[in-house]
């Protein structure tokens, strides 16, 4: 134990390593006496040597050689070089005998020298050639004081004692001897910065650098393999120096001890701040990341290590910081030495590839260290590889002999991975896996049995599902479609052959339903068409059925069918031949005459010919047909240019019953079957009327001879078409000629072959580029020929129902063929035809809609074509279409219309659907005219492929050609009409009137356009001022009737007929009151050309229709009383029920016609006309619910006005002077002047204007009686009432009221109906009967009596 006062000063350690060689039982004890006897003194030398001796070992021989440490301290630091020097100077080796152990002492070397420090802490440092171990480097803080200069060893802070260890030889794994590491380092000066320390060359800049980097290379040479310091650069934010350090690696606390130590270096003007020192030290961290490969889906995690310990760890990604999160989970280890950060990231995603940043970091008032390491991992997607799908055909030999496999791989190989396969599908066929690196394998077990025909085409989703271990899987679908070869049978209507003209159906059946396409081709040699005729095949699924249709067998079907079902590339197919026999057609079979006139007992040449290039040797015979029994004639045969003519002289024989003859040639071929001729016409007449005779025919003045359209011997052939010949003047001359032009004849033909042929789509583009050449280079015969014109359209027609592709060359063919015939030269010829009644107008409108209809997209677009006065537009409807239809056109004229279809429309077509539009100038001047409306606007067509069950609503916006023409309709052109001749309609459109322009809405489609009528304000009708002035004095007169028959009520329905006689006048005057009220309204509306509301002219027309009906009721009423008291005199029936059933008759029926109109044709919307408030004639037939029931009451009130004569001319007692007779003409005359207004006769004269084209006077005449009717009524029905002007007299005079009438029990005195008051009495009362009295027998009692005779008098008064 040292004394106090050495152990207060400092001391100085000094290590000696001896090397030796010892024998067991050795002894050092007279050896190391020796040394510090001599050199340092005795008392802590003793101390040291315990501590040895205890930790000697004893060795068995043979002599082992040790190193050993020897601790020398020393209490004056100036012996220190002394002892140094006398170790070196020492002889060795030495041997010598220490306690018995021999020893020799080999080698002595100081390795490690302590100076004094602070209290309990000494400075060592390593001698030349000797340095730290690695195990101690982290713990090796540098002494308080550093000498500048560079050569001195550093010396290291150890705690006293000190037991080691302590420096050992200098090797690899020594202190400092490792590669060395670079931190980068910064802190921050409090001064300005300057540009200059932005500029590398500037002097500031360089003397910066000098002075920063001898501080830094002072302070931090005693760091543990330093090696140097250099500045990098200066940044601003006061002065921050950037600069690296190259040393070992050095924990946190030697550098913070380093950091003190430069301040101390440096001109204290730099003002360094000492607590800005930070270190970064980035490739002294393990960065490890598991798995190497990372899919979608794997859990990774990625492990940061540093030798140094740290408790602050930050994860970062993409410079984001990482929290802790379901995904992200954090571990953190630290031990003595290390520390260790664990990020877990559960199933990992695409999004989450990219840098990771691990940064531990120690920090204190002085320094701030941080370990950062940086790694990128990226993350994929397990990619399976899997064999394409496949398809597999279940009923083939190979596929069950040499099963496919199924695989699925992934691109590299992965111990881990593993695989399963799973199976869905309504064909259930498994198989057998395996796996091998990185597929996995599966083989399918084919099974004809589970693979049944229904089921061809079936898809079987194969999955297989691989995993990589660490939580990423992925699965993949393999679709195998399973087919099975068709069995396919063909079937015919005929047997192998059939004759041209013919019809024949070839059915084609499989038993796999499931097919994709069924094609039909004809081989006829070495040719191979294929069947395009859409119209001719019909297939169908359940069962698997295509049936060939062929309506028009020519030789183009000859040949063998050849039908083939396909399902994806298989293909099943099954034939047939079939051979076309030639026969003539009936359209190409010329009769000569087509219509003549023969003497009976005299012979006429009749003649058919066909052409001359058939082969077949044909059977002909004529036949007379409308003779009993029938007549069959054979006939002979000659060649006569180019055609094969057969000609029989036929002579009537017997001619006393017949006037017309009807006779035909016919043909059959080999196999028997046969063809009519078109009928020759014959018409029989008498010598005497024969007026014309020659090479021509015979016939009577005035009649007509029909020839066809040939030249004898000429090598033309002949046309279509007639001649007409007119016998005049006792000879011929050609009335008519309808014959086509060759050319176009040859058009027609060649028509009539297309549409029946086998390739009709494939050769309709060159036919219409034929056809639009033709048509122009003859358009000078068709100008002047209605023939020639109405073939065209007829020719149109024909091929405007083939589908075809919208090739725009196609589509101008087309409508430059239209526009040729629709010029202005062609006017004439359309005339004709609109006055044959043929309705090729309609007919050319009807065929642009069906070639616009059957235009099939190409490259899914309809391309815009316009001629002359034609336009095209066109869009293809797509299966996300968002927009509308929005077409606008305008023509030559500068007309313009629009066509407009709703977005909300559209999204109900069809996908791939059509909707076409054609905009026509001239085509709607050619149609016929409604009267006198014209075709105000241009005609549109629109058109859209797909199949519509609903409405489809359209807007048109028309800009008026003729201003000065009013009420626009919006029309549209009804095919059906007229016969099927066509007719503007205009159901289903509503027009709207802006200015110049009219739009149209309309619930359908097909071709539109405005009609417009002349402005009639100019022209004031002189019917209307009658109607107005007669209505308004009928109203005023039927008024004064009510006032009347209210003031007078009491005095003239004093018994029961005249009750009832008042009571059918005063609602006969008020219903027609009424019903005048509303024409009155309705007529003004129209007037004043205010837009109508549907819903009011609905309700106007409904009590206008009802209130005549009452008029007409009632009418019928009062004639059925006046009936029924002259026929059944002796007859009586209460009031009550009289009034009862006039009543129900007067307002019930009319009620109940009325409201039963309504609800029919109210939802048809065809109640009301277009333009006038009245039931609807030319859509419903409405206004019959009118026209009937005032007909049959027109005709009752005839009867009963005649029974009512007859009455009143009914012979009486004694005879009668002529005067009389003179007299009686007159009564019956005044008598029908008188009942025929009251009874609503006048409405007869209705019948004449239904009539169409009737004369105007008719017009006056009725709208002069009917408006005057209310005054009828007034004059005849109340005011000429005897007793009504005596109750108005009496009335006025306010004298007492008495009554005329006289009562007897055996007289009846029958009085006029409607007794007239004086002068008129007298003779009125003759014209009614007062001349003639008539008994009665009664035996009933007198008041019974009484009561009959009053009733009897009243309804006559």
């Amino acid at each position: 134990m040292p004394s106090p006062i050495t152990a207060g000063l400092h001391c100085l350690f000094l290590l000696v390593t001896a090397c030796c060689q010892t024998s067991q039982d050795s002894n050092f004890d007279p050896f190391i006496q020796y040394v510090i006897d001599s050199a340092l003194g005795e008392e802590s030398f003793q101390s040291e040597m315990q501590r040895q001796k205890r930790n000697m070992l004893i060795f068995d021989p043979p002599p082992l050689e040790y190193t050993v440490d020897i601790e020398v301290s020393l209490t004056d630091s100036s012996f220190l070089e002394a002892i140094k020097e006398y170790f070196r100077n020492l002889t060795l080796p030495v041997s010598t005998n220490i306690s018995n152990v021999e020893m020799t002492v080999s080698n002595i070397n100081i390795t490690t020298v302590c100076l004094p420090g602070s209290e309990n802490n000494s400075c060592c440092s390593c001698e030349n050639g000797y340095a730290w171990p690695s195990a101690v480097c982290s713990d090796l803080i540098t002494c308080p004081s550093v000498s500048l200069e560079p050569d001195l060893t550093c010396g290291y802070m150890k705690k006293m004692p000190f037991y080691g260890p302590y420096c050992a030889p200098q090797t690899e794994d020594s202190c400092g001897m490792g590669e060395p590491i670079v931190m980068n380092m910064s802190v921050r000066l409090d001064t300005d910065f300057g540009n200059d320390l932005s500029n590398s060359s500037s002097e500031l800049y360089k003397k910066y650098k000098a002075d920063l980097e001898k501080a830094f290379n002072a302070g931090y040479r005693c760091l543990p393999g330093f090696v140097s310091a250099t500045v990098t650069g200066f940044r601003s934010g006061s002065v921050f120096v950037n600069y690296e350090v190259k040393a070992g690696a050095a924990s946190f606390d030697q550098i913070a001890n380093s950091n003190k130590i430069v301040p101390q270096f440096l001109d204290a003007s730099y003002q360094l701040n000492q607590a800005t020192f930070t270190t970064e030290i980035t490739n002294q961290t393990n960065f490890t990341v598991s798995p190497v490969d990372i899919f979608e889906g794997d859990t990774v995690r990625l492990i940061c290590e540093i030798n140094s310990t740290s408790e602050n760890v930050t994860w970062y990604h993409k410079d984001q910081i990482i929290s802790t999160s379901f995904q992200y989970l954090m571990e953190r280890n630290i031990s003595r030495r290390t520390s260790r950060a664990i990020l877990k990231i559960v199933n990992i995603t695409m999004e989450d590839s990219g840098s990771y940043t691990c940064n531990f970091t120690n920090s204190n008032q002085f320094h701030t260290l941080i370990y950062k390491a940086t790694k990128t991992i990226e993350v994929s997607q397990l990619r399976i590889t899997p064999n394409l799908n496949i398809d597999v055909i279940c009923n083939s030999p190979e596929m069950q002999t040499n099963s496919p496999l199924l695989s699925c791989c992934i691109d590299r190989h992965l111990p881990s991975l593993t695989g399963d396969w799973k199976v869905n599908g309504e064909i259930n066929i498994t198989g057998v896996s395996r796996f091998s690196e990185n597929c996995t394998e599966y083989k399918l077990n084919i099974n004809e049995s589970l693979c049944p025909p229904e089921k061809s085409g079936t898809v079987t989703t194969y999955t297989c599902e691989l995993q990589t271990g660490h939580g990423a899987r992925r699965s993949q679908n393999i679709k195998v479609t399973y087919l099975r070869t068709a069995h396919v049978t063909i079937s015919s209507s005929i047997k192998s052959s059939v004759s041209e003209g013919y019809a024949f159906n070839l059915t084609c059946e499989s038993d796999v339903s499931n097919y994709d396409n069924i094609n039909w081709k004809i081989q006829s040699g070495n040719n191979t068409k294929t069947v395009s005729c859409h119209m001719c095949i019909k297939n169908s699924i359940f069962p698997a059925t295509s049936v060939l249709t062929v309506k028009n067998a020519t030789q183009d079907w000859s040949g063998t069918y050849i039908c083939t079902f396909s399902q994806k590339y298989l293909e099943s197919s099954a034939n047939v031949t079939i051979k076309v026999i030639s026969l003539p057609l009936e359209q190409n079979i010329l009769i000569d005459p087509i219509e003549a006139s023969i003497q009976c007992k005299v012979q006429q040449a009749l003649k058919c010919c066909i052409s001359a290039n058939t082969m077949e040797d044909y059977n002909v015979t004529f036949v007379v047909t409308n003779v009993v029994p029938q007549k069959e004639f054979q006939v002979g045969k000659k060649k006569n240019g180019s055609l094969f003519c057969y000609m029989y002289n036929y002579t009537e024989t017997e001619c006393s019953n017949k006037s017309e003859l009807e006779a035909h040639c016919k043909f059959i071929n080999r196999i028997g079957d046969k063809v009519n001729s078109y009928n020759i016409r014959l018409h029989l007449i008498s010598d005497k009327e024969v007026s014309c005779s020659d090479n021509l025919g015979i016939g009577a003045q005035g009649s007509t001879l029909k020839k066809p359209c040939y030249q004898e011997n000429s090598t033309d052939g002949f046309t279509r078409g007639s001649k007409i010949y007119k016998c005049s003047d006792k000879s011929w001359m050609l009335e008519r000629n309808d014959c086509l032009s060759a050319s176009i004849n040859n058009l027609l033909t060649s028509a009539e072959s297309l549409v029946t042929s086998p390739e009709a789509k494939e050769n309709l583009p060159n036919y219409l580029a034929e056809l639009k050449n033709k048509t122009e280079q003859e358009l000078s015969t068709i100008n002047s020929s209605s023939a020639n014109l109405g073939t065209i359209v007829t020719i149109l027609a024909m091929v405007s129902s083939i589908p075809v592709d919208a090739e725009e060359s196609t589509i101008k063919n087309f409508l430059y063929t239209v526009d040729f015939i629709v010029a202005d030269s062609t006017a004439t010829a359309w005339e004709d035809l609109n006055e044959e009644g043929t309705g090729k107008s309609s007919l050319l409108l009807h065929s642009v809609e069906n070639f616009s209809l059957n235009l099939q997209p190409v490259n899914n677009t309809i391309p815009p074509v316009s001629a002359e006065s034609l336009q095209l537009q066109g869009i293809v409807v797509t299966a996300n279409n968002n927009t509308g239809y929005n077409k606008n056109f305008c023509s030559a004229e500068n007309l313009t219309v629009n066509v407009l279809i709703g977005e909300t429309e559209i999204q109900i077509l069809d996908p791939n659907s059509t909707i076409v539009s054609v905009m026509y100038s001239k085509l709607g001047h050619i149609l016929p005219r409604n009267g006198p409306e014209y075709v105000n606007g241009l005609l549109v067509t629109t058109t859209v492929s797909s199949n519509r069950s609903q409405k489809f609503d359209i807007n048109m916006t028309f800009v008026k050609k003729d201003l000065s023409l009013k009420m626009p309709q919006c029309v549209f052109w009804n095919f059906t009409l007229n016969k099927h001749s066509g007719g503007w309609d205009t159901h289903g459109c509503t027009p709207t009137e802006k200015g110049d322009y009219v739009i149209c809405s309309c619930n359908h489609l097909t071709s539109f356009s405005i009609l417009m009528s002349p402005d009639k304000s100019s022209q004031v009708i002189f019917e209307d001022y009658i109607t107005y002035i007669g209505l308004a004095i009928s109203i005023l007169s039927l008024v004064a009737c009510i006032v009347i028959e209210s003031l007078v009520w009491k005095y003239v329905t004093n018994n029961t007929t005249s009750y009832m006689r008042h009571v059918c006048i005063l609602n006969i005057a008020t219903s027609l009151l009424i019903a005048d009220i509303w024409f009155i309204v309705i007529a003004s509306i129209n007037d004043q050309n205010q837009q109508k509301s549907r819903g009011v002219c609905f309700v106007a027309t409904f009590f206008i229709h009802l209130f005549y009906l009452c008029v007409f009721f009632w009418m019928l009423s009062l004639g059925l009383i006046l009936f029924y008291r002259l026929v059944f005199i002796l007859h009586n029936t209460s009031k009550t029920t009289q009034k009862a059933v006039a009543f129900c008759l007067g307002y019930g029926c009319p009620f109940v016609i009325a409201v039963i109109t309504i609800a029919v044709t109210l939802p048809r919307n065809n109640y009301t006309r277009k333009d006038v408030c009245w039931l609807n004639w030319k859509d419903s037939k409405a206004l019959l619910a009118f026209v009937i029931p005032a007909l049959i009451i027109v005709a009752m009130n005839l009867f009963i006005t005649a029974v009512v004569i007859i009455k009143i001319l009914r012979p009486t007692i004694g005879d009668r002077s002529n005067r009389q007779e003179k007299n009686s003409l007159y009564q019956i005359g005044k008598s029908v002047a008188i009942l025929t207004p009251l009874l609503g006769l006048t409405w007869g004269f209705g019948l004449a204007t239904i009539i169409k084209n009737s004369h105007r006077a008719f017009h006056i005449l009725f709208a002069l009686l009917n408006a005057l009717q209310g005054l009828f009524i007034l004059v005849f029905g109340t005011l000429w009432d005897k007793k009504i002007q005596e109750a108005l007299l009496k009335r006025n005079s306010m004298s007492k009221w008495s009554s005329q009438q006289t009562k007897s029990t055996s007289l009846i005195l029958v009085t006029p109906m409607l007794a007239m008051s004086y002068p008129f009495s007298r003779t009125f009362n003759n014209l009614c009967g007062k001349t003639g009295k008539y008994r009665v027998s009664s035996s009933e009692p007198s008041s019974s009596s009484s009561e009959n005779t009053s009733k009897s008098y009243s309804l006559l008064n």
